[in-house]
């Protein structure tokens, strides 16, 4: 039997100013550890460690619920928040 990976979903619910890779509130993505789902770049490539710690069965300690957070994209400026949930 293999090892199933866990999706996540990445739902866009606010932005600061404005996107510039064009990711509009309301916009959701499913994403895992091999597929971006078409989230930005930048998003995901910031996103992967905790995709990948959660996916092994990992925890982050700081965090209560390990199966939905708000991830902040790392371009401050514009700001794009998402809400993330483990499938």
């Amino acid at each position: 039997m293999g090892w199933k990976e866990p999706a996540f979903e990445a739902e866009v619910v606010s932005i600061e100013r404005s996107c510039s890779a064009g990711h509009k509130v309301g916009d959701v993505f499913e994403i895992n550890t091999h597929k971006t789902g078409g989230i930005c770049g930048w998003c995901y490539h910031d996103l992967f460690p905790t995709l990948m710690t959660l996916a092994m069965g990992g925890e982050i300690p700081w965090r209560e619920n390990q199966d939905e957070w708000t991830y902040e994209c790392p371009d401050r400026y514009n700001l794009v928040k998402f809400n993330i949930k483990k499938k």
